[in-house]
């Protein structure tokens, strides 16, 4: 019994530190920048060794990968949580992509998911990401309006891949103090126009 506590207790103490460096270096990233925080920054603020670091991740772009996965799960939480199932096509769409813009208004993080993400990670990897998150839920949505008849039938990889690249501009936008309801406005047009008339 002393045993598994312990083996729990080291998992606990070891899951704590890899969440104190994830989140000290999310800090340090949306403050300085990628380029501009160093490791030694990154240890100090999380507490912890360079040792430790070392143990949990590769290196800096290794901890920097950990940091825009956990962003880019959050957001895709977000989405999951605004646009339940039990929606309709056309308002799962719409309440997922306002929880999408909001979501992407935290603090930092689109410039961790849109821009350094991108030019640390390189455009591939970040598909890959956002593949398993936010372009995730975007593709089972449009899957499920194409299910229902609400869309017509098109190419689901290449739908997913435009409306979320609009998504993306939108969020970019708002960033940068553009009106969230304009944009909310025009997604909304695009997602009116794609779904079918009854």
């Amino acid at each position: 019994m002393q045993e598994a506590n312990s083996r729990r207790s080291n998992r606990d103490r070891t899951e704590a530190t890899r969440g104190d460096l994830i989140a000290a270096a999310r800090r340090l990233f949306t403050e300085k920048s990628y380029a501009e925080t160093g490791t030694p920054e990154i240890v100090a603020a999380a507490g912890v060794t360079r040792g430790a670091l070392y143990h949990h991740f590769t290196d800096k772009q290794a901890l920097f990968r950990a940091v825009v996965e956990a962003e880019a799960a959050a957001v895709a939480n977000a989405i999951e949580q605004a646009a339940p199932r039990t929606l309709s096509a056309r308002d799962a769409l719409l309440a997922g992509g306002e929880a999408y813009v909001a979501a992407m208004g935290l603090p930092g993080r689109t410039r961790l998911l849109l821009l350094d993400g991108p030019a640390v990670l390189g455009r591939a990897e970040m598909d890959d990401i956002d593949g398993r998150h936010g372009n995730r839920t975007l593709r089972e949505g449009l899957a499920a309006a194409m299910r229902a008849g609400d869309l017509p039938k098109l190419p689901l990889e290449a739908l997913t891949s435009l409306l979320g690249a609009a998504f993306d501009r939108a969020a970019l936008a708002v960033d940068a103090g553009a009106s969230a309801g304009d944009y909310r406005d025009v997604l909304a047009a695009v997602i009116d126009g794609l779904l079918r008339r009854p």
